[in-house]
Formats: structure tokens, sequence, C-alpha cells
């Protein structure tokens, strides 16, 4: 290897069904433009440097560092290989629900295929990202990573092949930051003792899930996003009554459909981190993150390549 290689890997949105899809309801995922470039470099040591947060990592399977140890396990995978040094640039917040861990991953193993000559699909990319996000969130659903390979909109299920939805037309989400930072790992678990405490109650709960994911898919198809925004307002109680949302993610949402949003919700964890509202056009979408005393973006689904 004599050039850089460069690799990417995007943040995600959640329409429907976090949490539930760690315990194997369905969920439908959004993958965005947004995400995290790697650059590998020749070198005479394996490194890894993450540009925003000033801070360089060597791999070692031993390290108290959940990233030290992901960056060996990954790094394990190739035999044979030259020393590397990664240069990450990362344009997604972490702790906010948009999958920054998963991108890093993807975007790690993009390059290392890139630099290697690997030959290895979008899906096997996101399925080996699986590795990386174990490390970080425990026992990840696995919807973050093939989110971060694939792009798009996907319905995911566990233990079944990502499927893809492809939208009559394109819709816009805006999306905001709560200004909260969020642990995955940690609201995993908080809802899991949940369930494990009310079981009766958690089937009812995966249940209404399902059929909502079933719900927003119908929805994207036929291009009825009216439908789509009362799956999202009705996702986002379930998620309430979880015990996810903070007064600020409220605050959000009630503002985003104040401002004409069809929808919103926590996307991702909660507990913090982002919320998405749903809106039939650019202008609309403008005019909702205007409203939004948060750090907001706009993000166009389903426009044609």
């Amino acid at each position: 290897m004599t050039n850089a290689a460069i690799g990417f890997g995007g943040g995600k949105i959640i329409l429907v069904g976090e949490h539930a899809v760690v315990h194997g309801a369905p969920a439908i995922a959004v993958g965005i433009g947004r995400g995290v470039s790697s650059i590998a470099h020749p070198a005479d040591r394996d490194s890894l440097q993450i540009e925003p947060w000033g801070k360089t990592w060597r791999p070692n399977a031993e390290s108290e560092d959940p990233l030290e140890r992901a960056f060996e396990r990954i790094l394990s995978r190739y035999a044979d290989r030259p020393p590397l040094r990664f240069v990450v640039r990362v344009a997604l917040p972490p702790g906010a629900g948009l999958g920054c861990s998963a991108a890093i991953g993807v975007s790690l193993i993009d390059a290392l295929d890139k630099a290697l000559g690997v030959l290895r699909s979008r899906a096997e990319l996101g399925s080996l990202a699986l590795e990386w996000e174990r490390f970080f969130h425990g026992d990840p659903s696995g919807i973050d990573n093939l989110a971060a390979a694939l792009g798009g909109l996907i319905c995911f299920q566990r233990s079944s092949p990502p499927r893809s939805i492809s939208p009559k037309s394109s819709f816009y989400l805006v999306v905001a930051h709560s200004g909260q930072r969020s642990s995955t790992k940690e609201m995993v678990a908080r809802v899991s003792r949940q369930l494990e405490q009310r079981p009766d109650w958690a089937r009812s709960v995966l249940d209404e899930v399902n059929t909502l994911a079933l719900r927003a898919e119908t929805a994207i198809r036929s291009g009825d996003l009216s439908a789509l925004g009362n799956v999202l307002d009705r996702n986002h109680a379930i998620l309430r009554s979880l015990n996810l949302s903070t007064p600020r993610l409220e605050g959000l949402c009630q503002a985003a459909r104040s401002a004409g949003a069809l929808g919103a919700k926590i996307t991702g964890a909660g507990g913090g981190g982002c919320m998405v509202a749903l809106a039939t056009g650019a202008e609309q979408a403008s005019r909702i993150a205007s409203a939004l005393e948060a750090e907001a973006f706009i993000e166009e689904v389903g426009r044609a390549a």
C-alpha cells in the first residue's frame, strides 16, 4: 500500500422501533448522508486518531478503554497486513442517538478493506461492524451498523436480513439535538428491566411496536405522510411510557408539532440525544427547524440519486 484509502459510515435516524428492536420487534431506520470518514495511511505503527476529539488510540485487547479494544478486534480480522494510521473525521455528535459509534466502525472497516484490497459488500461490511458495536453497547440489535453501511430506508429485525424500503415520494425529517448526552447501553438496560418486571405489559408494547412498524412501512410506500406522522407520535408516547423522554425532548417535540410537523418523537436510545420531526416539504422543514431552539439539521429521504 502506498496511497491513502478512504472509508465512510453514515449516521442513522430510527423512525420506528428503537428499544423494541433489541427484543425482536421490527424497526425502520434511515441511513443519513452525514457521518464519519476514515483515512488509512501507511505507517510504522497502528494508530487511530479521531480529529474532533483530539486524541490518538492504539489497539489493545487488555485496555480499559473500549475503543482500544474494539480497534484491536477489528485489526485482528486482517492477517499479514502492514501497519496503518487512521485519521477519522466525525460529523455526528456522540451520545445523541444518531449512530456515531457504528458510523466510526463502518468507516474504519471500509478504509481497511480499501487499503488492503479486500472486496466486501456493504451489507457484509455492516455485519462485521457489529463486532465493533458490541464493545460500546453490550448487546446491540445490529440496526445501527447496517444503517451506517447501507444508507437509505431499511426495515430491520434481529436474525433476519435487512429489507430496503422504497418511498413513493421523498419526505423531509428535521433532527434536533437536546444538548443532553445519552448512554445507549444504560438506556437499553433500563428498558430491559422494565420489560422483565412487567412481562404482560412488555408483550403488549412489543406487539404494538410491531404493528406500528408495519403501518409505517405501508405509509412510506404509499406516500401517506399523515399516517406516518401518526405512527411517530404514537411511538413517542410508548417511549415516554418507558421513561425515556426528558423535559427538553418533550419541549422540542411539542415545538415541532406547533410549527407544523406531522409527527415528532425521540430517535435513538432516549434519556437525552435527539428528536426527529416529519415535514411534508423543504419549506415546512425549514420553518420547523427555525422554530426549535436547538442545533438542528434537515434530511431529505427518498431523493432519487
